[in-house]
């Protein structure tokens, strides 16, 4: 693949041609594709994806990368960091997402193949300088991503600053257990291990307290069936254009169970842990068939869902919420790993 401005975007493919196979791309360090079997064996690529260079750089930007540097929504693109408030830059809205305009998914990333123990995979590495979207400080970000034999995908973050910054990595792939461009996740079922989750207001900014989840269509403290809970008249809901576009705080610290998401026809199911305190999942409400993936397909709404493991949206002016302040001296360090079977 090739840029507008001629650059070369390099593919990495590794894993087993009987389990899991993964593509990378240097071109927002962005998970391509995951091809795995079903119940019967059967691969099929889980994750939505699109060729087109114009499209990676368009509307679907956002599609396997890695964002930053700031995942998820920063209000009015105000940044209070060491007494003073930073204006950031800002998307039509008015709010800063994922790291801004020009954030780290429309970046092109050094990488290089690297292989631990039974797990290979490749290793990604980006410089933000100081003043890059708006944020102090110069950043050197790390990605790695790598694959076992037993299908266990583990994405690792890490980055170092020289002046005091936010830091708030994801990964934004979009799943569908059924294939990429097969319908929709309705038929999905989701678990997820938060009781609170954050409400927002009609601009998906977090109003601040967190809510119990019980009594709501945010209760996936149970597998649920996603066509039966975005369907529901409930306000939040209705908020997010039809489906889920929040976060839940998840329960306990390290590395642990955030969600799980299976597809009881395919038999396909992902486990999601992460060190994160939270878990951003987007039900793809806003996808109406004007783009299509890989398969040729358009994707409807709910074509994909995303499983954002994160620290809190608008962190850096909520105090009460776990800091994202990174500072000289400090490594910032994340780990999300999705595992996936069959059964």
């Amino acid at each position: 693949m090739t840029l507008p401005d001629g650059r070369t975007v390099t593919r990495w493919t590794f894993g087993s041609a009987e389990g899991v196979t993964a593509e990378v791309l240097s071109l927002g360090a962005r998970l391509q594709a995951l091809r795995a079997p079903d119940r019967q064996g059967r691969q099929a690529n889980i994750v939505l994806g699109c060729e087109s260079a114009d499209d990676l750089l368009g509307a679907a930007s956002y599609f396997g990368a890695t964002v930053g540097r700031y995942a998820n929504r920063i209000a009015d693109g105000a940044l209070p960091l060491g007494g003073t408030v930073r204006r950031l830059a800002t998307q039509p809205n008015g709010h800063t997402l994922h790291g801004g305009p020009d954030g780290f998914a429309t970046r092109l990333w050094d990488g290089v193949a690297v292989r631990e123990g039974r797990r290979a995979g490749v290793r990604l590495r980006l410089h933000s300088p100081d003043g890059d979207q708006g944020f102090p400080g110069a950043l050197t970000v790390e990605v790695t991503y790598l694959l076992d034999p037993a299908g266990e995908l583990r994405i690792g973050y890490r980055a170092t600053t020289d002046a005091p910054t936010v830091v708030n990595l994801t990964n934004h792939a979009y799943f569908n257990l059924a294939g990429e461009g097969d319908g929709t996740v309705l038929d999905h079922l989701l678990q997820v291990e938060g009781d609170h989750y954050t409400p927002v207001d009609g601009e998906l900014i977090p109003l601040g307290p967190f809510e119990a989840v019980a009594g709501t269509p945010f209760d996936l403290t149970e597998p649920a069936l996603i066509g039966g809970r975005v369907h529901e008249d409930h306000p939040q809901v209705r908020l997010a254009g039809g489906g889920f576009d929040h976060n839940w705080v998840l329960r306990g610290e390290g590395l642990r169970r955030a969600a799980v998401l299976s597809h009881p026809a395919s038999g396909r199911r992902v486990e999601c842990l992460t060190t994160e305190p939270g878990l951003q999942v987007y039900t793809g409400n806003h996808f109406d068939g004007s783009l299509a993936g890989r398969s040729a397909r358009p994707y409807p709404a709910h074509a994909g869902i995303a499983l954002e493991t994160q620290h809190f949206p608008d962190s850096p002016n909520r105090p009460e919420y776990p800091s994202t302040v990174l500072r000289p001296g400090e490594e910032y360090r994340s780990t999300t790993v999705y595992r996936f079977s069959a059964a």
